[in-house]
């Protein structure tokens, strides 16, 4: 594993602006002079070309790149250069320093980071080797959640040719992310099928599909009894069933799919010693607690204070304030897989956490929005999760208790005992 250099132990320094097909580098020294200017092809042999490019400030060579993960780190990282990832928008701030006219080049980009780095980068964190478990995990999730909207869409496609043709299965049917709701299209794909069928076949699908409760079960055969009765012409019927039917077919592969990358998910993470600890959050669950792990990582001297984790995970806000003018604005730039499971997890937390709920319950009584009272949730449950995250322990509802008693929490002033 290669290992990361001290500041002062670097005198050169390289601008990598990266790209699909080739990456463009220039390295500066420490007076600022370009000591090496080149472009290389995303090959084995780029790469290699790369590596014969820096051999001679190697050891001594920091490099900065607009990404902190992928190949490009990788390779960067591999070739025991000291790796500072920067923002595209501070990247662009930085080129906008060098050439204020507006010119944007591939070769500009590169010397505006390499010339950055060698500026500024004494107060930047570089990027330390990654544990390979706590990576594949975060790539894992971030496609399950990429195949989760892929399904909402087919939901989305499927119900809309539903609308056009068979507005009992949609009647019938309210959560049509279970697989029962596809089967139904699958075994009745049209009004007149369904009615061919007959009750008991109706009878069957339900008891087959454990749709038999009592609430549900007479109110689904009234509606299977009068479908025929609203239908839309041959033509039309035939058309939006089979798209109806295809859409189906296909959410069933990729449930199939999704379900596989659960289990593989759900076996790295138990894997990973902080599993117990991410495990423990009220709210997080299986699904949750995975990706929370795997966003924030194991590198405990990542974030010196909770108001780090914060800023990465959007719950802290941005600040401007100009003479008289003071503005609070929603934080837009962070890391968005994080924010978008903090939110999920900070809305599930208040069925399983009394304070939870009674923290949320007063931010939203005072004029905030749900989402903004879920960041303000957001913000508090990610201080606690640092404290544990740092000291290696599980969240204790007890312990919390105590410390909302010891400090005098206002929450826990207005929480039901």
């Amino acid at each position: 594993m290669p290992k990361m250099k001290a500041w002062n132990e670097i005198t050169h320094y390289a601008g990598f602006d990266w790209a699909k097909d080739h990456h463009d580098v220039v390295i500066v020294d420490r007076a600022g002079q370009i000591v090496a200017d080149f472009r290389i092809e995303h090959t084995s042999e780029g790469w290699q070309q790369w590596r014969k490019q820096v051999a001679a400030f190697a050891e001594c060579l920091a490099a900065c790149v607009e990404t902190s993960q992928g190949v490009v780190v990788e390779q960067l990282l591999a070739s025991d250069a000291t790796v500072y990832p920067v923002s595209p928008v501070s990247a662009k701030r930085y080129r906008e320093r060098k050439a204020p006219s507006g010119n944007k080049t591939d070769h500009v980009d590169a010397w505006s980071l390499a010339d950055a780095l060698r500026v500024d980068g004494h107060g930047w964190k570089a990027l330390a080797p990654e544990d390979p478990l706590v990576a594949e995990l975060r790539l894992l999730c971030r496609d399950e959640v990429a195949l989760i909207g892929e399904r909402t869409a087919l939901i989305n496609q499927l119900q809309s040719a539903l609308h056009e043709y068979y507005p009992a299965a949609l009647e019938a049917f309210e959560e049509w992310t279970l697989p029962s709701a596809w089967a139904f299209v699958e075994a009745f794909p049209t009004p007149f099928a369904l009615q061919a069928a007959g009750k008991r076949k109706w009878e069957k699908f339900l008891h087959t599909h454990k749709l038999s409760r009592p609430e549900t079960y007479q109110k689904r055969m009234e509606i299977f009894a009068r479908a025929h009765e609203f239908v839309s012409g041959p033509a039309l019927t035939r058309a939006k069933s089979r798209m109806a039917l295809t859409r189906a077919r296909m959410l069933r592969v990729l449930q199939t799919q999704i379900d596989d990358y659960r289990a593989e998910i759900e076996q790295l993470f138990s894997q990973h010693p902080d599993h117990h600890l991410f495990g423990s959050l009220p709210g997080a669950g299986s699904k949750l607690a995975p990706r929370l792990l795997a966003e924030i990582g194991s590198d405990r001297a990542r974030f010196e204070d909770p108001s780090g984790l914060q800023c990465l995970a959007g719950t802290a806000p941005v600040s401007y304030q100009s003479g008289q003018i003071h503005k609070v604005f929603i934080r837009r730039h962070c890391n968005k897989p994080l924010r978008h499971a903090v939110h999920l997890w900070a809305n599930l937390s208040r069925q399983s956490c009394p304070w939870a709920s009674v923290y949320y319950e007063q931010i939203h009584q005072r004029g905030k929005s749900h989402a903004c009272a879920l960041r303000c949730l957001g913000q508090r449950w990610l201080k606690i999760l640092w404290k544990m995250w740092q000291s290696h322990t599980a969240y204790d509802a007890d312990l919390h208790a105590r410390n909302q008693l010891k400090h005098g929490s206002w929450v826990l002033k207005i929480q039901p005992s």
